[in-house]
């Protein structure tokens, strides 16, 4: 799996955006940060969940000059049929129907034949800031994925559990 400071691979990928097929392009994404999740598969049951999360915070992540990409190995046709069930998805779901995205980021689970479910921060110069995996069975959250975007944007150091406008001192809790 790819780790902070690698050069993230670039793609150019049919993916299904707004309802239509279309082409992204890492080199033609300006937005300075851009958040890359990978997802096992349409249709499935947690796999939803992330992908519904991250529309709903499609316009606080645009907030902070971030766009999203879904990248699973489903074709496109699966991916527009899934996004229309959904309701629509605001960002692109980009086809890997091979897998070789996936690997490329090191994400491919050759015993399920899917990509894991990992998050990649790139930083302006496309070079990886973050990076984490889960288990197929585990969701990850859009809420602490968008603090770390938020966190990343500050480039300052920022301890556990920091917040945006929240002062942490020596024994500040969160439970």
């Amino acid at each position: 799996m790819l780790k902070p400071g690698d050069p993230a691979p670039p793609f150019d990928l049919e993916c299904a955006l707004d309802g239509r097929t279309a082409r992204c392009s890492l080199a033609k994404i300006s937005t300075e940060l851009v958040l890359i999740f990978f997802y096992p598969r349409d249709f499935s049951f947690i796999c939803p969940t992330e992908v519904t999360g991250f529309n709903r915070a499609l316009k606080e992540f645009s907030a902070e000059d971030t766009a999203i990409v879904g990248v699973s190995i489903d074709n496109v046709d699966s991916h527009l049929r899934w996004a229309r069930e959904l309701g629509g998805i605001g960002y692109p779901l980009l086809a890997d129907p091979d897998g070789s995205l996936a690997r490329a980021y090191g994400v491919f689970d050759d015993n399920e034949k899917v990509a894991l479910r990992a998050t990649f921060i790139l930083d302006r110069k496309r070079k990886v800031v973050f990076a984490a995996s889960c288990p197929l069975n585990v969701g990850r959250s859009v809420v602490e994925t968008l603090r770390i975007v938020r966190a990343l944007r500050t480039g300052q150091l920022c301890p556990a559990d920091w917040k945006a406008g929240v002062e942490f001192g020596p024994t500040d809790r969160d439970f």
